[in-house]
């Protein structure tokens, strides 16, 4: 009969494939790129069966689009910092670090309020406005999802939950992040760019 093994030292947490946590995260980013790849499939299909793309009104503006851009850009470097302190455990740049974060999710948050109002098309107009909406409400949501994640890491940082498993959150919010980021960008493309290549 063998002994039982002793498994009171090993660690409580861990960081990236050895922590639930991180599965889960890439299971629903797994989820919500389908979700966009959807969308998007839906978009191209009214593309293509509409004489004219977009219906009854040129390609949206990329004033306010280009800066939702910009930023998203400019908050890849912070959040690769912060997943960086995370996995070092070093808490007073994590402190900082998640207050940044927090402060560079909201920017685009603000944008996108502009970015909607400047559209050219109403939601109800027809099926371009509806799909346009549609898509950009579900990137609007991620963006809330994130930044509410990174608000809560920056309350729990800084009391005394701000230790052991947390970092690993914060290392999960910034892998979360770069989603946001890079389905963005194919967002960006294919709302503001196709209907200005599309003959």
């Amino acid at each position: 009969m063998r002994s039982p093994i002793d498994l009171s030292r090993l660690p409580t947490y861990g960081f990236g494939s050895t922590m639930t946590m991180a599965w889960g995260t890439s299971a629903y980013i797994a989820l919500e790129g389908m979700g966009f790849a959807l969308v998007a499939s839906a978009y191209l299909y009214l593309a293509v069966v509409n004489p004219t793309w977009p219906i009854g009104v040129g390609p949206p503006p990329l004033f306010w689009s280009s800066l939702v851009t910009v930023s998203l850009l400019v908050s890849i470097w912070p959040n690769h910092i912060a997943a960086r302190n995370a996995r070092r455990e070093d808490l007073p740049a994590v402190r900082r670090d998640v207050i940044i974060m927090s402060v560079a999710g909201l920017v685009p948050l603000v944008l996108r309020v502009f970015e909607l109002r400047a559209l050219n098309v109403g939601w109800e107009q027809n099926a371009y406005g509806s799909i346009v909406w549609i898509i950009l409400g579900l990137h609007t949501a991620h963006l809330l999802t994130d930044v509410g994640d990174s608000l809560v890491l920056a309350v729990l940082m800084h009391t005394h939950h701000g230790r052991g498993r947390r970092f690993s959150d914060v290392e999960d919010n910034a892998v979360y992040w770069y989603f946001v980021v890079i389905s963005w960008m194919l967002i960006y493309l294919l709302i503001y760019w196709f209907p200005r290549w599309w003959p």
